[in-house]
């Protein structure tokens, strides 16, 4: 079974940094592809950013590229997603996904493994 807890959310002004963690157990991530989406109410779940678990490669969704930033820990078992420069537009709840095969993946369906997901909140 695997586990992806996210943490770090929380209530920024416009302009402001948050970073995102996901802490990852239960299985050998080496070989995983990561993600990370958002939702807002009512709206379908958006894809933000994905990276395989190693090596550099890594995709951004063109609302976020240059402010976000998708790295990782192999030690902790943790990849992160640093927010710079927020906007109002980016709030929204936050999940980490896993896919159990290489790749980069834009969409949700690709992803086997989910977060509670966490909240994004940018105030103008």
């Amino acid at each position: 079974q695997v586990q992806l807890v996210e943490s770090g959310g929380g209530l920024v002004q416009a302009g402001g940094s948050l970073r995102l963690s996901c802490a990852a157990s239960g299985r050998r991530f080496s070989r995983y592809a990561m993600g990370w989406f958002r939702q807002e109410p009512g709206k379908e779940r958006v894809f933000v950013a994905a990276r395989g678990w190693t090596g550099g490669s890594t995709t951004y969704a063109d609302s976020v590229k240059g402010r976000l930033t998708f790295s990782r820990d192999s030690a902790k078992n943790t990849v992160y997603l640093q927010m710079d420069s927020l906007k109002p537009e980016d709030t929204a709840v936050y999940y980490c996904a896993a896919a159990d095969t290489i790749g980069l993946f834009t969409s949700p369906t690709n992803y086997a493994y989910w977060g509670q997901g966490t909240q994004v909140t940018v105030s103008s």
